[in-house]
């Protein structure tokens, strides 16, 4: 029984990881309709630039605010250089972009900063634990800015003038156009704030799996079944859905496959939701006319 808590408390540790990363998904795709393959790995580079900073000598929660501001520059640069020229262009163009820069980061930081891998500062350490063995205090931490993220993300959406914006653009961007929203600012911001929140989960993610130029492979790939499951346009889905993937994967992993076949467990799930319900548990559901 106790090794069933553990693998539980583990799992909600890890879902909340691949919820926040989730949560970027669902900010880029409620911005812009895409969702953003390359997410992860522009993470990554946000912790690596954190990375440097505490080397040279500033304190975490400095180097934690250049990381954060190296995501939301990130963001808007993809956004303003590589999207904007491909507006109006075919669906594919758009992944082919993404797709690139999921290789090119890794290979650009590895190149920049070696593929070793080093250890990574927690925040919360030192803060205690919830019996010293069931979580640890960053457990507990990783959990409670889950917390804070998805509350701020909810409020953001819907009591900011920003981001009911965001809402109207993803939407209607020509309606929202001729009201007088600057489409571009929104897009831009849009990306912004999700390169931010995603350099939260690298922050986050670094302390347990180690630093290295593909960290964030796997937790990407975990983060995007969890959004698809949650709803990609859900910021509750996409916790709902890290916590579901997180707790599932671990209990199947100790108890029925083995670790090996983790990933494939979120795979699956990721398939079976796109053919039962393709909006996600609690994504909404389109209707066009033909």
């Amino acid at each position: 029984m106790n090794e069933v808590i553990q693998q539980i408390a583990t799992g909600v540790v890890n879902g909340c990881l691949y919820a926040i990363l989730a949560l970027a998904l669902v900010m880029i795709y409620r911005a812009t309709n895409h969702v953003n393959f390359a997410q992860g790995e522009m993470a990554l580079l946000s912790t690596y630039v954190a990375a440097s900073l505490i080397a040279a000598g500033a304190p975490y929660w400095v180097a934690a605010l250049g990381a954060m501001a190296c995501g939301f520059v990130t963001g808007v640069l993809v956004e303003r250089v590589a999207l904007r020229p491909l507006h109006g262009a075919p669906v594919l163009a758009v992944v082919t972009v993404f797709v690139a820069l999921l290789i090119i980061i890794p290979g650009v930081i590895g190149l920049v900063f070696g593929h070793h891998s080093e250890a990574f500062p927690s925040p919360f350490e030192g803060l205690g634990g919830l019996g010293g063995r069931i979580l640890s205090s960053h457990a507990l931490g990783t959990i409670a800015v889950t917390v804070f993220v998805l509350v701020g993300m909810t409020i953001f959406f819907r009591a900011t003038r920003l981001g009911l914006a965001m809402r109207a653009v993803a939407m209607q961007p020509l309606s929202s156009e001729l009201s007088g929203i600057n489409v571009r600012r929104i897009l831009m911001v849009g990306w912004g704030l999700a390169g931010a929140i995603g350099a939260g989960a690298g922050l986050l993610a670094a302390p347990i799996v180690f630093l290295e130029p593909h960290m964030m492979s796997g937790i990407m790939i975990y983060a995007f079944a969890a959004a698809v499951l949650g709803g990609v346009d859900s910021p509750f889905g996409a916790i709902v859905g890290g916590l579901l993937i997180g707790i599932g994967e671990n209990l199947l992993g100790a108890f029925v496959t083995g670790t090996e076949l983790n990933l494939s467990i979120a795979l699956v799930i990721m398939f079976s939701i796109l053919v039962i319900r393709p909006q996600g548990l609690f994504g909404r559901r389109t209707i066009g006319r033909v």
